[in-house]
């Protein structure tokens, strides 16, 4: 336990079985250097591979994960692989699993990690919900690749950027707009002449029409938090968090 409050992980506050483990990782410890410090797992930010290997593998130790984490190509997409057919990083936003054995896992630094399990906890999935991805589907495909009823399922919500920080410009306002009028109320007049955005409401409304009712988390502000978490906003050159879910093998 004292080396999970070290590395100052988050543990979903939700009512899931106990068989579905969750977690999202911060910055805090690890080896990586500025301006990658501490605890990046990205392997495609510029970052020494080395560091990124070493930060990996203190992460299967640290959980004591049946595997290594699926490690997605994310695209911004609407992609939804099964855990258990990759072999290799595939190129998709979102990833679920129907046993033990296999991590689902995406990478944020401002973007919206979205986890999901039903509540027998038979099925997991982990999905990377930007504004691109939002927009595009990502929830609905993994909702529906999860094969079952939207309202027997769990959704929580990782840190992503806060409503207060997280500037756009019309194109983004008229995409979500396009989807549904109601999310109108998700954006605010900025200073600056554009929008910001709350991307936690637009992910809960998106669920919600879904079908999915039960949704926890959200509150957390990557941009403003620097200490706990790396942001792309805030800087271009920086690393990444993983939220990962998994099905434990022991009910």
């Amino acid at each position: 336990m004292a080396d999970l409050e070290q590395y100052s992980l988050i543990v979903p506050e939700w009512p899931a079985p106990a068989r579905v483990r969750a977690v999202t990782t911060t910055r805090c410890v690890g080896v990586s250097v500025s301006p990658y410090d501490r605890f990046n797992l990205g392997d495609q930010v510029g970052d020494d591979p080395g560091h990124v290997a070493v930060n990996r593998q203190r992460l299967v130790r640290l959980l004591e994960l049946p595997a290594e984490p699926v490690w997605l190509n994310q695209v911004h997409g609407r992609e939804v692989v099964a855990a258990e057919q990759v072999s290799a990083p595939a190129q998709a936003d979102a990833a679920c699993a129907f046993a033990p054995g296999r991590v689902c896992a995406v990478l944020t630094a401002d973007c919206l990690p979205v986890l999901l399990c039903d509540r027998a906890g038979t099925r997991v999935a982990a999905a990377h919900a930007g504004w691109r991805g939002l927009a595009a589907g990502v929830l609905a495909a993994t909702v529906a690749r999860l094969s079952c009823a939207p309202d027997d399922l769990l959704a929580w919500l990782g840190p992503a950027i806060g409503p207060h920080a997280f500037e756009v410009g019309d194109e983004v306002r008229v995409a979500f707009l396009a989807l549904d009028p109601g999310n109108a109320a998700c954006f605010q007049p900025s200073p600056a002449g554009r929008w910001l955005a709350d991307i936690y409401e637009l992910a809960r409304r998106r669920l919600r029409a879904l079908g999915v009712t039960a949704v926890y988390g959200g509150g957390w502000c990557t941009f403003t938090d620097r200490e706990r978490f790396f942001s792309y906003r805030r800087s271009p050159r920086t690393g990444r968090m993983a939220s990962l879910i998994w099905l434990s093998a022991n009910r």
